[in-house]
């Protein structure tokens, strides 16, 4: 559905985005996942048309946005950056000029809209008095009405409570459930990651340093956060049992390895063991892992 080739770009002679490329498939909920900065927002910009790529090409269901953008954007709803509304207007008025700026304002399909994103009672408001999670809800009506095959969300649940969080990740979820939608998002956020996506793309000072299946990221070998004095002991100890060393004091082992066993060593070794907690690996501990990887 989504083609990402090779993208580069640079503000003020410093590159921004090193050669990013990924494919998101039809129905397919995948993630750009990086600090502030990383380039995330760029990538989208360059998606939407709103950003020039220095080299690259972006084609949305096989048809070239640098070629033909009006027609490949035709498939595509999106929440880009902070969503600017006319605040003296309700957010019905709103959904008419902005939505009429592309197409046809269609005010059943809108009434639909609507009420699916939970702003009946208050679309006749003016938009000066919605909270943010309002103002998300009625950019997410405005995305949706051109029936996009495609959403682009630039950090979604961005200043979010997690009431608006949860609500936002069900209602992307049930998008893809009930439509078939195909949804690319990026965030900071490690856990929404995770919970939504199908795949995830890891991107640091602009370069694509991981890309792969959440389910994939799961690491079935044994892992302890350990924590023992002398640090030393605990090194010498651990890596005699092929315990390996990740961010956060957390310590994989070999699948075969008697965790008592390594516990028992250390106590023998004269370590004062102050925790042995089993953990597994998460997103955060592959994100952590990769940046760390990746540092010039």
């Amino acid at each position: 559905m989504l083609s990402v080739k090779n993208l580069t770009k640079k503000f003020a002679g410093k590159d921004a985005l090193k050669g990013i490329s990924f494919e998101v498939a039809r129905g397919e909920i995948y993630g750009l996942l990086g600090h502030n900065g990383a380039g995330k927002s760029t990538t989208l910009g360059i998606i939407l048309s709103m950003v020039s790529a220095g080299s690259g090409e972006v084609t949305i269901d096989g048809i070239s946005v640098q070629k033909n953008p009006r027609k490949a954007l035709r498939k595509v709803g999106a929440i880009f950056e902070s969503p600017a509304f006319y605040d003296y207007m309700s957010g019905w008025d709103n959904l008419k000029v902005l939505v009429g700026l592309s197409g046809p304002f269609d005010k059943k399909a809108a009434k639909e809209i609507v009420e699916k994103v939970g702003l009946t009672e208050r679309i006749h408001s003016k938009v000066g008095a919605y909270s943010h999670g309002m103002r998300q809800r009625l950019a997410l009506a405005q995305s949706l009405l051109p029936e996009p095959e495609i959403l682009l969300l630039d950090e979604p649940t961005d200043g979010l409570d997690p009431e608006g969080i949860k609500w936002f990740r069900d209602f992307v979820l049930g998008l893809r459930k009930e439509r078939g939608m195909t949804v690319l998002f990026n965030s900071h956020l490690l856990s929404e990651v995770e919970q939504m996506c199908d795949r995830v793309s890891i991107i640091r000072a602009g370069e694509l340093v991981y890309e792969g299946a959440v389910n994939d990221l799961r690491d079935d070998r044994p892992g302890l956060r350990l924590r023992a004095s002398p640090e030393g002991t605990l090194t010498e100890v651990v890596r005699g049992f092929g315990g390996e060393k990740m961010p956060g004091d957390r310590w994989v082992f070999p699948e075969d390895t008697r965790i008592p066993a390594v516990v028992r060593a250390l106590v023998e070794a004269g370590a004062e063991v102050s925790e042995v907690t089993p953990v597994r690996r998460s997103l955060e501990d592959v994100y952590l892992e990769h940046s760390r990887l990746s540092k010039p």
